[in-house]
C-alpha cells in the first residue's frame, strides 16, 4: 500500500486528502503539492513553515486562474535547462553544511541527518550541473498521484537521469531568489538515515526562509503528479557518475 502523500521520516505533514484535489486551478494545484511534499512546523531548527503559508494562502479570496492541462514531454532533450548550478566547491560535507548555516538557510533534521550520512560525498572537481525542472504530470501521469518509483521508472524512459545528492544543498546555496510556496524535489537516489529510512531532499521557501528538507524516499512514496521534480538528462547523469567513481577511485590510492 502506497504511503501518504504527505508522510516524511520526521517532519509534520498535512495530509494530502485534507486540501482536496482541483483540476481547474494552478493555485490549489501549488497548494497540493505544498501540503503533500513536507511540512516541518515541528522542526525547531527550520526557518519557515510551509503549514502557516498553506493556510494564509488558502485564507485569501482569490479566484484560481485557469490552468489547461500540463502537455507531456516527449523527451529530456525537449525540455529547457531551467538553472545550472556549481558543485564540488567544497572539501567535503562539513565545509558544505556549515556554508548552508552561515548562509542562514534553515536545515530540516531528516536532512541534516542526510548530509552526516557517509553516504552523502561532494564531487572532487568543480563541476556546472544543467538541471532541468517537469512536474510528475507532465512525465505523463494522469492519476492524482505517483509512486516515486513510478515517477524515476518513467522520467528515464524519457532520457532524464538522477542528480547527485549534493546537487541538493548546492542549489540551497545557489538558488537565494527561490520564490516563497516553490518546493522542488531533487531526483537523486535515496540517502537511507541512522534508522534505514530512505530519504530524498528538497530545496523550499515556505514563507519565512530558505530552507533544505528531507521527505520519505521509499519507492511507494505517494507524490501528487502537481509537484515538480529536478533532475539532469541521462548523458551527463553517467558522465557525473563516472567522474563520481574516479574520484573514489584516485581517493581509495591516497589512502
Amino acid at each position: 500500500m502506497n504511503r501518504t502523500a504527505g508522510r516524511n521520516v520526521d517532519d509534520y505533514a498535512i495530509p494530502h486528502g485534507s486540501v482536496g484535489w482541483h483540476r481547474g486551478g494552478a493555485y490549489l494545484a501549488a497548494m497540493l503539492c505544498t501540503a503533500g511534499i513536507v511540512l516541518f512546523a515541528s522542526e525547531a531548527a527550520a526557518q519557515c513553515s510551509a503549514r502557516d503559508v498553506l493556510q494564509n494562502r488558502l485564507m485569501f479570496k482569490q479566484t484560481p486562474s485557469v490552468n489547461l492541462p500540463p502537455v507531456p514531454v516527449g523527451s529530456a532533450v525537449a525540455v529547457p535547462v531551467w538553472k545550472t548550478i556549481t558543485v564540488g566547491t567544497f572539501a567535503d560535507s562539513f565545509a558544505l553544511r556549515n556554508a548552508l548555516d552561515a548562509a542562514g538557510c534553515g536545515i530540516g533534521n531528516s536532512a541534516g541527518e542526510i548530509l552526516a550520512r557517509p553516504a552523502f560525498t561532494v564531487s572532487a572537481a568543480k563541476t556546472d550541473v544543467a538541471l532541468v525542472a517537469v512536474s510528475v504530470a507532465e512525465l505523463g501521469f494522469q492519476t492524482e498521484t505517483a509512486s516515486l518509483a513510478d515517477i524515476y521508472a518513467r522520467a528515464r524512459q524519457l532520457g532524464f537521469g538522477l542528480a547527485a545528492a549534493e546537487v541538493a544543498p548546492q542549489l540551497r546555496l545557489q538558488y537565494l531568489d527561490q520564490p516563497i510556496g516553490e518546493f522542488l524535489i531533487i531526483g537523486m537516489e535515496p540517502i537511507k538515515t541512522w534508522t534505514g529510512d530512505p530519504v530524498i531532499l528538497t530545496v523550499a521557501n515556505g514563507g519565512a526562509g530558505l530552507i533544505l528538507i528531507g521527505q520519505d524516499g521509499s519507492a511507494d512514496a505517494d507524490i501528487s503528479v502537481v509537484c515538480r521534480f529536478l533532475f539532469v538528462r541521462a548523458d551527463e547523469a553517467a558522465s557525473a557518475k563516472a567522474a563520481h567513481l574516479l574520484d573514489e577511485a584516485a581517493a581509495s590510492v591516497h589512502r
